[in-house]
């Protein structure tokens, strides 16, 4: 069995964004409160060696809310990462408050780079500050300055990844998609992936602003168009180059019953390993 990538449930469900189509609120649970909560460090360092044993290269620290909001809990599953050498780290986050607040977070940038954390993947849905506001921060009057934020990590000695979540009436099309590959390239960020929102399979209700079937296919057959495949990936991903530009259309809550590979372990932190996001009997620890 090959695993594609650890994930790591950082902090608890409380998040300083209002995501209209936020996934972690139609997945279940699995024991994440708004509480932050206690971690499992036995079961933890077993779940790292399973995910070595099956070959995973990255690790990402992610969580079902922000896990920026609990940085000492980082710091913690950083130090018992070490031992076991993944060469890649990765902390997914909204970037709000490490933007909004440069001198209490740059310590613990400082401190995570010294122990290995190697890219930061900030969830966009834009390019421009007001359309990410509109999404992330309905609620405040302005969003960070996003080529700032990017600036200030590679200045940290971060590598940066775009995760653009597509919207229809944001980037939705071939257009708008150009533009965020110009913006990537321009700030020199070293990879830009791209997603349509999604649904979990217990939901009914229509995604707030889901692309049109059109409008995926018009995404996908611009990429073939315009770009040069590099990697397929297991979960059928695709990376490509862009006018040097890396680009990777993937898509979100995959699950192929049919195959011996998976796309992820997902840690939770009462000590639970699970391999799906939407289904609590994809459990394996």
């Amino acid at each position: 069995m090959k695993i594609q990538t650890f994930s790591i449930v950082a902090g608890s469900a409380a998040c300083n964004a209002k995501c209209p189509f936020c996934v972690s609120k139609m997945s279940p649970s699995n024991g994440v409160s708004l509480r932050e909560p206690h971690i499992n460090i036995r079961n933890f360092r077993k779940a790292c060696r399973l995910a070595k044993q099956c070959g995973v290269t990255t690790v990402m620290i992610t969580s079902k809310g922000e896990p920026t909001l609990y940085p000492n809990q980082i710091t913690k599953y950083l130090e018992a990462l070490k031992e076991h050498a993944f060469p890649l780290i990765e902390l997914q986050t909204n970037g709000i408050l490490m933007s909004e607040d440069h001198k209490q977070y740059r310590r613990y940038l400082e401190s995570w780079y010294a122990k290995e954390l190697n890219t930061i993947a900030v969830s966009v849905v834009h390019y421009d500050a007001i359309r990410n506001r509109e999404v992330y921060l309905p609620h405040k009057e302005s969003y960070p300055d996003l080529p700032d934020f990017i600036s200030y990590l590679h200045k940290r000695g971060f590598s940066v990844r775009l995760s653009c979540v597509l919207l229809d009436g944001y980037i939705d099309g071939p257009e708008s998609l150009e533009k965020m590959i110009k913006f990537a390239k321009q700030h020199k960020v070293e990879q830009l992936s791209v997603r349509p929102v999604n649904k979990t399979d217990n939901i009914s209700a229509p995604v707030w602003h889901a692309l049109r079937p059109v409008q995926r296919r018009s995404i996908r057959e611009y990429l073939k168009k315009v770009g040069t495949p590099l990697m397929n990936l297991v979960h059928g991903a695709m990376v490509y180059d862009v006018k040097g530009q890396n680009v990777c259309l993937t898509n979100s809550l995959t699950i192929d019953p049919a195959s011996e590979d998976l796309r992820q372990l997902i840690y939770f932190p009462d000590g639970h390993l699970r391999y799906d996001w939407q289904y609590e009997g994809a459990v394996i620890l």
